[in-house]
């Protein structure tokens, strides 16, 4: 019924329970999740979870933050990881400025080698951005059209909370909006956006275990509650939480290419 398309199910904050974590995502008809990388570690680590659990999966990239000290060495192991059948997206890369501006040209410079490795792969390509929106919309616009295949630059802006100016390009771009706890949260401003969006360019997310929704805000977030997010959008839609289960899953499935459950 709902994919969560967006959770950091091997970080430690699962280690105590993340078999119930998992078993409660099901119990609610979450159907898939998918994994983000945050550096070459974590590839590994989500790997060996999706032995365990075939219903995750598993995205290859350098997080920008961690581009500050990535090597050539890292990003070649993101390539090679990429050719694992259980790899399915490259991210989460793109650009944040918000901490740390001081290695912007770094960021910047490794954004173009995710969206040409996303590109020659055929794979989404999942974009983190925050406070970045021209600089990522400029570079996508550029890489788009230097490629000799602009038709594969396709993916999500993940944790998308506008402007409306954002959603326009990046659906422009091809790209999916991916919708997570924040539209729960008062005065974000993203309801209203929300409602005025097409519900064929969303998808949903939890960004587990950050960002829970609203009633679990300020506590950890887990992929079950990928539904809370779903039955907001379905309340500003005004249409049924199945309905949008129906048309995000689709979305996501053809997006990353999933099989059906």
């Amino acid at each position: 019924m709902w994919i969560d398309t967006h959770a950091h199910l091997y970080l430690d904050a699962f280690d105590a329970d993340r078999e119930a974590v998992i078993n409660r995502a099901r119990e609610v008809g979450v159907t898939a999740i998918v994994m983000p990388a945050i550096d070459v570690a974590s590839i590994h680590r989500a790997l060996a979870l999706c032995d365990r659990y075939p219903d995750c999966y598993v995205m290859a990239a350098l997080h920008p933050a961690e581009t500050r000290t990535a090597t050539e060495a890292d990003f070649a192991a993101i390539v090679q990881l990429c050719d694992d059948p259980r790899v399915v997206a490259i991210g989460e890369s793109g650009l944040d400025y918000y901490w740390d501006r001081s290695f912007m040209a770094r960021q910047q410079a490794f954004l173009r080698k995710h969206i040409r490795l996303a590109i020659e792969k055929d794979l989404p390509l999942i974009l983190h951005n925050r406070d970045a929106s021209e600089d990522l919309v400029r570079i996508l616009r550029e890489e788009r059209a230097a490629s000799r295949h602009p038709e594969r630059l396709r993916g999500i802006f993940h944790c998308f909370t506008g402007p409306a100016w954002v959603a326009e390009a990046a659906m422009e771009l091809g790209f999916l909006l991916g919708i997570g706890g924040i539209v729960t949260f008062k005065n974000s401003g993203l309801a209203d956006l929300v409602r005025e969006l097409p519900l064929e360019h969303l998808v949903l997310e939890t960004d587990a275990p950050f960002l829970a929704p609203a009633p679990y805000r300020g506590k950890r977030n887990e992929p079950a509650y990928v539904r809370y997010v779903g039955e907001k959008v379905a309340a500003l839609k005004g249409v049924t939480p199945e309905v949008v289960a129906q048309v995000t899953s689709a979305n996501a499935r053809r997006l990353f290419r999933l099989p059906e459950p």
